[in-house]
């Protein structure tokens, strides 16, 4: 038994697996088209029973795969600590804690049913690519975020001191200029929140033009690291 469901449960060439991981696969998706169809008003009585049988059915498939995995697991703990297995386990604690605990009044639990999508990670072999890329790029990645911080807060600075006198009700304090910082540095420009000044407008625009960098180099970073995680599987190949 243990060995027929380490191979069913566990990626591999044989055709139970692949039923299952498609299986899988299919209910996450349907779970989530459930999820949003309950955000739905007005919607009949009738109608939130389906959705609710369905829920439960996803989630005792769920809880089976990781019940199942923990099993079959040579070592059990760090399966449960691991990435995907504190995954499984939060995509079904939302459906249990609703056992006599009302959700409405606790709606960020709700929130953990989206962690169910991340399960797609484990049997999609583009997506695991691109995490294998992620962990290639970790270093560069957190680089780039602490250098893409200072940038915002010396962005908020300059901009506070240009403009509080002109718009103390927009720049009255660096706190309250991090939010234009943001979305000039990410070249979103909502437009609630412009200079008016010379000095603000010149600043503005040397922060635009650091912050079309600010864009690509993520794209350069992850594009370089995904050929490298796809390199080993074409070698195997």
């Amino acid at each position: 038994m243990k060995s027929y469901l380490k191979n069913l449960v566990e990626l591999n060439d044989t055709i139970q697996s692949k039923r299952f991981a498609y299986f899988i696969q299919f209910l996450i998706i349907v779970s989530f088209i459930t999820f949003s169809i309950e955000t739905l008003p007005d919607l009949k009585p009738q109608t939130r029973v389906v959705l609710n049988a369905i829920e439960a059915f996803c989630v005792i498939i769920f809880t089976f795969e990781y019940l199942a995995r923990i099993y079959v697991a040579d070592r059990k703990l760090k399966f449960i600590f691991s990435f995907f297995g504190i995954i499984d386990f939060l995509a079904i604690l939302p459906f249990y804690l609703a056992f006599g605990i009302d959700l409405r009044s606790l709606r960020l639990l709700r929130m953990f049913r989206l962690f169910r999508l991340f399960k797609l990670v484990r049997y999609n072999k583009a997506i695991r690519h691109f995490a294998n890329a992620m962990k290639l790029a970790k270093e560069q990645i957190i680089l780039f975020m602490i250098i893409t911080i200072m940038l915002i807060y010396f962005a908020a600075v300059g901009i506070y001191y240009f403009e509080n006198e002109a718009q103390p009700e927009h720049f009255s304090s660096i706190f309250s200029s991090l939010w234009w910082s943001i979305v000039t540095l990410t070249t979103v420009g909502y437009g609630d929140v412009y200079p008016v000044t010379v000095g603000g407008r010149i600043f503005t625009f040397f922060m635009l033009l650091i912050g079309l960098g600010i864009v690509a180099i993520p794209t350069g970073i992850i594009s370089s690291s995904l050929t490298k995680a796809v390199e080993p599987t074409e070698d195997k190949k």
